[in-house]
């Protein structure tokens, strides 16, 4: 099996075990958004790493637990900060990856809200892969940020 089947399998358990303390009456997000965009985003992020020539794996595997600050809490605001340590510790105890890539990948949860921010390429591939997936399944962005993200996305990647 490979990482990604490896994280999302445990992420799912992760989902589990807080949507039970958590109920969705409580979430801004239900439980099964989480793993819907946990499998989604992390299938557009590995298309979009192996488009920009960026390591699809740990691409998908950064997008898959970009909000795994969210699924602990219940809530949006703040998610992205208070994912980081958590995440960190999450993919340590999975034992697959290495120390740079899980500060890697923490990073990139840290700071995927950060939507009209440039940061590393996997910084940018996690943000557009949140970006076009709240986008195929037809939600509202609230933030101009994202608007402008993803007309810039969607006319990039036409071209």
């Amino acid at each position: 099996m490979n990482r990604v089947f490896e994280l999302q399998r445990a992420l799912l358990r992760v989902i589990d075990k807080y949507a039970a303390e958590i109920p969705d009456e409580r979430r801004d997000q239900p439980a099964d958004w989480e793993r819907v965009h946990m499998a989604s985003a992390g299938r557009m992020g590995s298309i979009l790493a192996e488009k920009r020539g960026e390591d699809p794996e740990i691409a998908a595997c950064a997008c898959s637990v970009h909000d795994f600050g969210r699924i602990l809490t219940g809530k949006q605001p703040g998610h992205a900060e208070a994912g980081y340590e958590p995440v960190r510790e999450f993919l340590r105890g999975l034992g697959l990856f290495t120390e740079d890539e899980i500060e890697e990948i923490a990073l990139a949860v840290r700071h995927h809200s950060e939507k009209a921010e440039v940061g590393t390429p996997l910084q940018e591939i996690v943000k557009d892969a949140d970006i076009l997936d709240f986008y195929q399944y037809g939600y509202e962005f609230q933030r101009q940020e994202q608007k402008d993200r993803l007309t810039k996305l969607i006319r990039k990647e036409e071209s």
